[in-house]
């Protein structure tokens, strides 16, 4: 197993890409604090893991509160006695035209995606210097390397975290700590379900036409990235054994954007 011996927190982890990465790390060894601000989905993630011989814990977690955040990472500490792991990767879509968006939606869309980050990376740095030894992942997206129409916070936030996972590197590389970015492309999460319907109406076209010809037309082969496809990256941003990879990001995007 991988990730014997690991203390993992993944937030956003009742459903989609946070849960799929929970139960991939559960079955590699790691201990799992699942952090959702939907307890009841994440105690049900929870039961999941625990139905198959892992271990895990649900929190109850707005991670764009600071007390909950620091309270959520001292109590996965207290409960597994460390943290090796941090999957950042809650998020929430809007979409409007710039002009369209209130300075509220900005705001909650920044703080969800980035405030967030930030709160849980430093909250967990502590233990992770005094262990000598952490890995930062935080979730991006094909958003983090180029833009679309309709997403203007969404594209700042994804692009601001590739400057979070840069300098915490830097800063972190000595004492052990290494940070990653995954940038998936579409994955059919109940994130990108409600985006169909919601970009048909702003863009006048079918929602087969929102799939083929908007989200999957740049595709090299008109498919969706899968969760397992992300949270095998996860796993394996995790479990690599040297700095070697630290600051880089990885895209899964079935070649929509290529580096």
């Amino acid at each position: 197993m991988k990730l014997r011996g690991k203390v993992a927190l993944v937030t956003g982890a009742a459903s989609g890409i946070g849960r799929a990465i929970a139960m991939r790390y559960a079955a590699e060894g790691a201990s799992v604090a699942i952090a959702d601000l939907q307890a009841a989905g994440a105690s049900a993630v929870v039961a999941d893991i625990e139905r198959t011989g892992g271990k895990a814990l649900a929190l109850a977690m707005d991670v764009t509160d600071e007390g909950a955040v620091k309270q959520g990472v001292e109590t996965t500490v207290a409960t597994f006695g460390r943290i090796d792991i941090l999957v950042s990767n809650a998020g929430i879509q809007i979409v409007h035209p710039l002009e369209e968006f209130s300075f509220d939606e900005w705001r909650r869309m920044l703080a969800i995606h980035v405030d967030a980050a930030f709160l849980a990376t430093r909250a967990c740095l502590p233990h992770m210097y005094r262990q000598g030894s952490g890995s930062l992942i935080y979730m991006g997206s094909v958003h983090s390397k180029e833009a679309s129409v309709l997403k203007a916070p969404y594209v700042a936030a994804k692009h601001a975290l590739l400057g979070l996972a840069r300098t915490i590197a830097k800063e972190g590389g000595r004492k052990g700590v290494r940070t990653n970015v995954i940038c998936p492309g579409w994955v059919r999460t109940p994130l990108v379900e409600k985006q169909i319907p919601e970009q048909a109406k702003l863009l006048n076209i079918p929602e087969q036409d929102v799939v083929q010809k908007v989200m999957l037309k740049d595709t090299v082969d008109g498919q969706f990235t899968t969760l397992e496809d992300i949270a095998e990256i996860a796993l394996f941003f995790a479990a690599f054994p040297t700095n070697a990879l630290t600051g880089q990001s990885l895209i899964a995007s079935h070649g929509w954007h290529m580096e």
